[in-house]
């Protein structure tokens, strides 16, 4: 059997991301590990409903922004309620991108990962 365990972010300000992903998503810290001579830590992030977490990686000495590409891939949330989750990203204006027609907007963390909001009753 293979179940989803985590999904990799790498981050250049750790505290910053740990902030926005707790107003943003409500998402807690579950588990850290540090490597013993400070070269890096990674915080996994957890919804508190199942085992599939966020891991954010952050690298001692990294300054530069991280290549995201094309910006194509994302990672997607459900939400229970998608207006009042809609007015709270728009209050903190990370909303970068909204698909009417689809009934789903993105927000951008502080890295410029993109995040898709969908609706529970989409899934």
């Amino acid at each position: 059997m293979v179940k989803f365990n985590h999904y990799n972010f790498n981050v250049l300000d750790l505290e910053k991301s740990l902030a926005f992903y707790e107003e943003a998503l409500d998402l807690a810290p579950v588990k850290e590990k540090r490597d013993p001579d400070g070269a890096f830590i990674l915080v996994y992030l957890g919804d508190g409903t199942g085992g599939f977490t966020l891991e954010l990686t952050w690298l001692n000495g990294r300054e530069e922004p991280y290549n995201l590409g094309e910006g194509e891939f994302h990672l997607a949330f459900t939400v229970d309620d998608f207006d009042e989750m809609y007015e709270k990203h728009k209050a903190m204006g990370v909303i970068c991108y909204e698909n009417k027609e689809m009934g789903v907007y993105f927000i951008a963390d502080p890295d410029g990962y993109w995040i898709e909001i969908v609706p529970e009753e989409e899934m």
